[in-house]
């Protein structure tokens, strides 16, 4: 729901008061601001409200249809940069004593004192009290533009601290350490009763809140020494990597050193990031806008920049992230010749994947020759794997004579290395590869194979294989991999090629070999009847159905992260449904009755209440479409994760209430006839109807995503367009006009 243009533009007039220091947030105490933050979020008060819908430019094809631009991410709309820019020029108009945060304590090129650790806590706190996405991007924006000019060398530490992350996500280094340990450290630190905190995590359900409370009431002899910036990067980093004997024990003595230094609000926020995730409204999305407001600020000192230049700097920050997501990488070019050439200096490298290019669902071949109409398109078959991005480095210089293939590299869909678990792969690259070929990225799947039949076999064949430390010799279950584009061939990046071309170099690059590398089977019809000949074929051969893309043009661009119009799927199980399965998170379970005693009998799901973001959202109940191994496997795995009460970001009505709560640590798959308005649900309250949610009817369970975690799940804004398209689709079938559904 979009706000009326006059309070957006009371809105943006403020902005800059905030940051002037003559417009503050009422102060209010932790909790408070907590559940009334929690309550402006589950009643969708962020959907919209701050301006209208992101603009994206258009281009035309032979038709007057329009479709998406190259991989170009969507831009700041004017009122977006507008808002910022204001923000930026009250910052810059200020005098430096005056300065809010305490980036006052300034570095130099001889060094200087680090930034502490409460300057960035006051600033999550004023991002936590507001649900408004253009405040939580200005805050940031202001202090990372102090700490840039200041201290840039805490930059990359700073961002990550804010994106609860310690390295990139393919180096496996995670926090989300289990509650119990959390909960011993805090007990320990502070000298109070297990049993206490406990009780108290129960009835807030927020470890932070709880860790903060104990803090305040803990009596001190000595004021701690402050935390810093560096200090608390280094704290969590090293209980990330602590392994081996007395590990556990190793990582509470850490805890416990971090807690016993902290001041204010700092153990909320250490103990939130040890759970990995901050819960505060701040998507990495916002904190790329605030970064390069932030570059853009600090270079121009004391001018602000243009709202076209925060516009402009916005989107290439985010083209050169979306190619080469690795904060190491990208941030000290960025300190180092700012947003200009960027693009030129920041590409896509191999060792480093990149989110994968995604297809929009239909329900018809219709849908498909209307979106297409006019273009040249082609069909491939989409395969009933688990997605694989497989990365040739380039031979170093100083290898030896013997080194004839460079070192490989295999990712899943969300950038987790699996390289160890699929070595057979890795084992057979030089056998498809052709000799002129050095280096690469491919995108494929990964399915099971059967060596004599020939042919696919099922995901959950798949899905027995071990996820690490799999040796080659124990390998059972025999893999092949269909391939279906090429981002990256021998020291050029592929990415804005068209797919006619990435096909053709594809083909030029590699050799098939049976059973191990096979070309994506690929059909370039035209016409209702040839597509649903490839469908049917597909089907008969083992696979989900077909994906069909544009073929020709810059719009047939590869475009990383995002989820493109110019790609579209169509899945023999769609073809009597919304037109896409969702993956929803497992927030709840109700004990199983009759033949499903002893085990979880149905679930309470969720969405994501925006995608990649932390709030979730309940949706539906789910019982249907479980063996009985399934509940027994369920059972064993989500035991553990069980809860006394529903985490805090976890959002539902009392109409709703499982038999237990679940830590959110799992996606299933489900498919479902449609979808309806419902007081019960939570999901997308706000964005069809401003008091009931949108729920699912007759939901079944297809799979757990084993390749996904749950920031991969489906959000509130997605299920919404799904109704929208749901009732587009019933208008047609009654005759009605067509809506502008793409």
């Amino acid at each position: 729901m979009v706000a009326p243009k006059t309070a957006v533009r009371k809105k943006q007039g403020t902005l800059g008061k905030f940051f002037d220091g003559k417009t503050e947030l009422k102060e209010q105490g932790p909790t408070d601001k907590a559940n009334i933050v929690a309550t402006q979020r589950s009643q969708g008060s962020e959907s919209g409200s701050d301006s209208g819908e992101p603009v994206t430019k258009k281009l035309k094809l032979e038709t007057d249809e329009e479709v998406e631009p190259r991989s170009s991410p969507p831009r700041l709309s004017s009122k977006e940069a507008k808002s910022l820019q204001s923000v930026i020029s009250g910052s810059a108009s200020q005098d430096e004593s005056k300065q809010e945060n305490s980036t006052r304590a300034k570095s130099s090129s001889h060094g200087g004192q680090p930034v502490l650790y409460q300057d960035l806590v006051k600033t999550f706190v004023k991002i936590e009290a507001t649900t408004k996405r253009l405040e939580i991007t200005a805050y940031l924006t202001k202090f990372l533009t102090e700490l840039i000019r200041h201290s840039p060398e805490e930059l990359l530490q700073t961002i990550y601290l804010s994106i609860t992350r310690i390295a990139p996500d393919y180096e496996g280094l995670e926090l989300g350490i289990g509650e119990s340990l959390l909960i011993k450290a805090i007990a320990e630190s502070t000298g109070r009763a297990t049993a206490q905190i406990k009780t108290e995590y129960h009835e807030t359900g927020d470890l932070g809140l709880v860790a903060a409370k104990s803090k305040g009431t803990q009596p001190t002899m000595f004021k701690p020494k402050p935390l810093t910036i560096s200090s608390v990067f280094k704290g969590l980093k090293d209980i990330a990597t602590t392994t081996g004997n007395s590990s556990q024990a190793k990582k509470v003595g850490i805890i416990k050193r971090l807690l016993s230094s902290c001041q204010g609000d700092e153990a909320k926020y250490i103990i939130r990031s040890l759970e990995g995730k901050l819960r505060i409204g701040l998507a990495e999305k916002t904190v790329l806008t605030a970064l390069s407001a932030a570059i853009l600020n600090a270079r121009a000192f004391p001018k602000a920049p243009s709202t076209e230049a925060i516009t402009e700097g916005d989107a290439t920050l985010k083209q050169v992230f979306s190619e080469l997501p690795n904060y190491d990488l990208v941030i000290p070019k960025l300190l180092e010749n700012g947003l200009d050439g960027l693009e030129e200096i920041c590409k896509l490298t191999p060792g480093v994947p990149l989110k994968p290019m995604l297809a929009k669902p239909t329900k018809s071949i219709g849908e498909v020759l209307d979106r297409f109409e006019g273009v040249k398109f082609t069909c491939e078959y989409k395969y009933d794997g688990e997605r694989g991005q497989i990365h040739l480095l380039p031979i170093p210089a100083n290898a030896s004579a013997s080194e004839k293939v460079g070192k490989t590299k295999i990712y899943s869909r969300n950038s987790e290395d699996m390289s160890a678990k699929y070595p057979d792969i890795v084992a057979s690259i030089p056998h498809f590869l052709k000799e002129s070929t050095k280096s690469f990225v491919l995108d494929g799947e990964v399915v099971a194979w059967s060596l004599e039949e020939k042919k696919i076999l099922p995901f959950q064949i798949l899905a027995t294989r071990k996820r690490k430390d799999v040796k080659e010799e124990d390998i059972k279950i025999k893999i092949c991999y269909f391939a279906f584009d090429i981002l990256f061939l021998n020291g050029e990046s592929l990415l804005h090629k068209s797919l006619k071309e990435r096909r053709e170099l594809l083909r030029s690059a590699f050799k098939e070999v049976e059973g191990e590398f096979i070309f994506a089977k690929a059909m370039d019809g035209e016409t209702t009847e040839e597509i649903q000949t490839f469908l049917d074929q597909s089907i008969a051969d083992s696979c989900e159905g077909l994906m069909v893309k544009l073929l020709n043009g810059p719009e047939s661009a590869y475009e990383p992260s995002k989820r493109s119009r110019n790609w579209l799927k169509i899945k023999k199980d769609y073809l009597s449904g919304i037109g896409d399965s969702l993956d929803l998170v497992v927030i709840g379970a109700y004990i199983g009755k009759g033949k499903r005693l002893g085990s979880y009998g149905a679930f309470l799901l969720g969405c994501l209440s925006k995608d990649g973001e932390e709030d979730i959202q309940s949706i539906c109940k789910i019982g249907t479409g479980f063996s009985d191994e399934d509940l027994a496997t369920l059972y064993a795995k989500l035991s553990p994760t069980v809860v006394p009460a529903p985490k805090s970001y976890v959002h539902h009505t009392s109409g709703a209430q499982p038999d237990v709560w679940f830590n959110p640590t799992m996606l299933f798959e489900v498919l479902t006839a449609d979808l309806t308005l419902s007081p019960l649900y939570k999901a997308g309250v706000g964005l069809i109807d401003s008091g009931k949610g949108i729920s699912l009817r007759f939901p079944r369970f297809v799979r757990i995503r084993d390749d996904k975690g749950i920031e991969d799940g489906t959000g509130a804004e997605q299920v919404a367009e799904m109704y929208r398209a749901q009732a587009v689709q019933g208008a047609k079938k009654d005759g009605a006009a067509e809506d502008d559904f793409w």
